[in-house]
């Protein structure tokens, strides 16, 4: 079926319907339009909300608990949630908006183009049947003024009272006005033969012709409209995986949720440490007596209530000789003593305003504090003596005396900081009850699980010989994990034989042990504040496992500082530059440039 066919007189309505099938296309433009609209508010309001409800630095503590963390997840993926629906927003505005809105325009036009051909189409045609009209007419009257011409002359001839000469002049007329019909009629059939040769074409090759392009035109915006709302629905549909992993994520993080996990938190934040007061003892009123001597547990009972933790009413009972001192005078005064105190513990440095278990709590956090700015200095001045290092090896690069300031400086701040932590941690020696040093009250307890790696050192010891045969156990698995994550197959691991070295290569001038794993051997082990200085540092050439402790991992082409050369046992002394790491690594698996001055 075809317009061109079926409709060849329906110009003026297939123009109409052409013009409304555009009008909707570009309507549903505008729908889409308003929807990325909706979409960008919908986004614009989730990420205010969650700006409004995400806590606040001052609040970040009260959301320790599970519930809370859950929550502050859940804003997070709502958040991810918001960013899906701009995603939707922005591609139905470029893939579906902007090819509507260039549709439209070629579409229209197209259309226009070919209304112009079918109208001038339809102005030649009318303009050929004028033309035929107007021949007809001019063949019509011709005819007529033939017929009359005849007329005239039968009666001419048949009457003998006129002269011949008279007689000529009607046949001349005649004859006249014969040739001139006849030449009207001849051009009234020439003119019929080309309107209706114009007309055919017309209304079988012409207009069938733009009718069919303006149908294919209506066709292909009906096509396109199908393909926009499939194109709409498939950019939706493809944020869809990433919104349910969002709502996947809420449900992880509504399961992770333990009551009982924020049951001891709760416990673990507010517990005091204090112990619940004594019973009320008996006071008997029948002894002679007037002022009896308070018991140690009354004595006890009044300390409490000067320090506020429980009520003073008590107080009230002395009356008589201290009447000046009546009991609202006595409570004022014992609340003013108490908020003194209170404001005069808030600037106590060891925190000794505060109960036992949140006084631990305090000293901890602020040891751990302390421990982070040791390493972060101690690995600027790392840095600064390597550098140095580099000056003093080659002078071009810069003067190694313009570094002395800076490591003068850092030495005297990790010097204050140490000083600091021993205060700290002599605090915390005091609530916990313990002994021993602070350094190794640190290594063993758990609550501080803190790197402190940059702050230890090992020293061997120069014990008897079992300490220098000893080995340390080595798995073969190390030389094949080596061997499996490079191309070239790495030494074997070497057997450490720390014997009683006292070398000057070290630089140290402190005894050594074996290392940490050998069971015969005695060992020293204890913890020193002070950083060892850097020999040099090498590079990786193979990747290590370390199986036994003592050593440490490394991977391939790791830059590392040299602590201590090696003593002839195969190992060398080796220190992480980002996380202050010790650890023995073997000899043959870097490659090491010492400095020469070290």
């Amino acid at each position: 079926m075809s317009w061109g066919t079926e409709l060849w007189d329906q110009y003026e309505n297939l123009s109409l319907h052409t013009q409304k099938g555009i009008d909707f296309l570009e309507k549903y433009g505008h729908f889409i339009r308003d929807r990325c609209d909706i979409e960008k508010e919908y986004a614009a309001r989730l990420r205010k909300l969650v700006k409004t409800y995400t806590p606040k630095k001052k609040d970040e503590e009260d959301y320790q608990y599970t519930g809370c963390k859950a929550f502050k997840s859940m804003m997070n993926e709502v958040n991810d949630m918001a960013g899906q629906h701009e995603v939707i927003a922005e591609n139905l505005q470029t893939d579906v908006i902007r090819e509507v809105t260039i549709l439209v325009k070629d579409m229209k036009e197209e259309r226009k183009k070919h209304l112009q051909e079918g109208a001038r189409m339809m102005t030649s045609l009318n303009n050929q049947i004028m033309t035929l009209e107007r021949s007809r007419k001019n063949y019509e009257k011709a005819f007529k003024e033939a017929e009359r011409a005849i007329e005239n002359f039968q009666k001419a001839d048949a009457d003998y009272n006129l002269s011949r000469a008279e007689v000529e002049k009607q046949r001349m007329n005649m004859t006249l006005k014969s040739q001139l019909c006849e030449e009207n009629k001849n051009e009234y059939a020439n003119q019929l033969q080309r309107t209706n040769d114009l007309q055919n074409q017309h209304y079988h090759i012409h207009m069938p012709e733009v009718f069919r392009q303006l149908q294919e035109l209506d066709e292909k915006r009906i096509k396109n409209i199908k393909n926009f709302m499939i194109h709409s629905v498939d950019v939706e549909r493809k944020v869809f995986p990433i919104i349910n992993q969002c709502l996947d994520g809420i449900v992880t993080a509504a399961n992770q949720i333990n009551e009982k996990d924020d049951t001891l938190m709760v416990i673990e934040r507010y517990k005091s440490g204090y112990q619940p007061p004594a019973d009320f003892p008996f006071e008997d009123l029948s002894r002679t007596d007037s002022t009896p001597t308070p018991t140690p547990a009354i004595m006890r009972t009044e300390a409490v209530t000067v320090k506020g933790t429980m009520t003073a009413g008590k107080i009230k009972k002395r009356v008589g000789l201290f009447s000046l001192f009546g009991s609202n005078k006595l409570i004022d005064v014992c609340n003013s003593l108490k908020n003194n105190l209170s404001s005069y513990g808030d600037n106590k440095e060891d925190f000794s305003d505060l109960p036992p278990n949140q006084r631990k709590k305090r000293l901890q956090m602020k040891i751990e504090e302390i421990l982070a700015k040791i390493q972060q200095e101690t690995a600027a001045r790392d840095g600064l003596m390597k550098m140095k290092g580099v000056y003093e090896s080659n002078p071009s690069m810069g003067d190694p005396m313009t570094i002395e300031g800076q490591l003068n400086a850092s030495s005297h701040n990790l010097e204050k900081l140490r000083q600091e932590l021993q205060k700290y941690q002599g605090y915390l020696e005091e609530v916990e009850g313990g002994g021993g040093s602070p350094a190794n009250r640190r290594h063993n307890n758990s609550t501080n699980n803190v790197n402190t790696n940059g702050l230890q050192r090992l020293h061997r010891n120069s014990g008897g010989s079992g300490g220098e045969e000893e080995s340390l156990s080595r798995s073969a698995s190390d030389s094949s994990v080596a061997n499996h994550n490079h191309k070239q197959s790495a030494p074997g691991t070497p057997l450490p034989q720390h014997g009683c070295s006292d070398s000057p290569e070290s630089g140290l001038g402190t005894s050594h042990t074996s290392l940490p794993g050998s069971d015969d051997a005695p060992q020293t082990e204890y913890y020193d504040m002070e950083l060892l200085p850097p020999l040099g540092t090498c590079r990786a050439l193979y990747p290590f496992e370390a199986t036994s402790e003592g050593s440490i991992p490394m991977s391939d082409g790791e830059e590392l500082l040299i602590i201590e050369v090696d003593q002839g046992d195969g190992w060398t002394r080796v220190r992480r530059m980002n996380d202050l790491e010790e650890g023995f690594v073997p000899t043959s698996y870097i490659e090491s440039t010492v400095i020469s001055n070290c």
